[in-house]
């Protein structure tokens, strides 16, 4: 193998019943004094829309981990926040992703009905003293019809753009049509103030949908982005979709195939040019997470490994498809990649797995 399994464990281990028993959206950061910061989600049952944003931190890099915190304990009442965790290039970090307010407790955020989320919106916050204290949730307006799903960070560039993505689902009312054939992408100039907006990724096959996107800067400036390419019922799987911008989130390169054949996924840029693709796979093979390096050009992203790095020992929880109609049954996903300072790679995913659920990770070298 490319990759040296290196150790694996558990960031949060959660019980299998009662309050926050469902964990999600896993990520990590390395804070300027050296410290490992993760952020999650936690919810006492899968598609209840209760998520409540926690951290956890580590001084002694991933070998032990605090006990999770509550973010905005304040509004868990009124809104679910599932979010991934950001570090800027001055060192501000940064939590974004989706704020679906609750009506009423214990109710759902999806409906199979129309296959939608609730109608939500987009959010950010920040951390200048490492994590230890954050502002209050922004939220941000959808621009255009839907609701969105967004398990990836937002990206500060190195000049200071501000740039995430979303994948537009269907909301609760049949009558909102929704463009669901592309990711979207937001972006700002002025810190969050205002954004502007447009197609990161976008399908020749028109019945296609995304999901698990993703948006990084790589090591010469360009800007990556990819996603899970969710085939129509019935077509064969599509490989995650990436493409590139030039000009700093302006326009994107026409959308091609990654070659890696799984669900959701995550980028991670290295300094050296390349991009770690983590990413979930249920369906081909042995289930469990894989890694990639990959050197993208705008037409190849050319793919230099692609290992199994954790293997699962069952790929749903109940022996389905693993297809994404069936998401609720899914027992591990979301892996995200952070490079440590003696160079190893540290993966966080959720997984509920029979004797184990909560926040997993794998520590590989390459």
């Amino acid at each position: 193998m490319a990759f040296e399994i290196l150790e694996q464990g558990m960031i949060a281990q959660q019980p299998t019943t009662g309050p926050d028993a469902v964990a999600a959206c896993s990520r990590c950061v390395v804070t300027t004094e050296g410290e490992l910061v993760c952020s999650f989600a936690v919810q006492e049952v899968l598609g209840q829309n209760d998520f409540k944003q926690v951290i956890v931190r580590s001084k002694d890099n991933g070998k032990s981990w605090t006990t999770p915190t509550y973010l905005w304990p304040h509004l868990h009442d009124e809104y679910a926040h599932i979010g991934s965790i950001s570090k800027g290039p001055d060192g501000k970090c940064f939590i974004a992703g989706i704020r679906i307010p609750i009506d009423e407790a214990g109710e759902s955020f999806w409906l199979d009905e129309t296959q939608g989320i609730k109608q939500n919106t987009m959010f950010w916050a920040s951390s200048t003293n490492q994590g230890l204290s954050w502002s209050d949730p922004v939220p941000i307006v959808l621009p255009i019809a839907g609701s969105a799903e967004a398990p990836g960070p937002l990206s500060v560039t190195s000049d200071g753009v501000w740039i995430c993505s979303y994948s537009p689902y269907n909301t609760f009312d049949p009558s909102v049509k929704v463009d669901r054939n592309q990711v979207v992408y937001l972006r700002s100039t002025d810190q969050g103030a205002t954004w502007s907006h447009g197609s990161m990724l976008r399908f020749e096959d028109t019945e296609s949908t995304a999901a698990g996107s993703w948006v990084v800067e790589l090591a010469d400036r360009r800007l990556l982005g990819a996603c899970w390419h969710i085939a129509p019922h019935g077509k064969n799987d599509y490989p995650n979709a990436f493409a590139l911008s030039h000009d700093r989130g302006l326009t994107w390169t026409p959308t091609r195939s990654t070659g890696t054949l799984g669900q959701s996924s995550s980028l991670t840029a290295l300094q050296d040019g390349r991009v770690l693709l983590a990413y979930s796979q249920r369906q081909h093979g042995d289930p469990g997470i894989r890694l990639a390096v990959g050197q993208p050009t705008n037409d190849d992203f050319g793919i230099e490994v692609d290992e199994l790095i954790w293997k699962a020992e069952v790929r749903t929880q109940s022996n389905t498809s693993g297809d994404h109609e069936g998401w609720l049954d899914y027992s591990f996903g979301e892996p995200a990649v952070t490079v440590l300072p003696d160079s190893t790679f540290l993966i966080a995913f959720w997984l509920i797995q029979p004797d184990v659920r909560g926040i997993g990770f794998v520590k590989v070298k390459y």
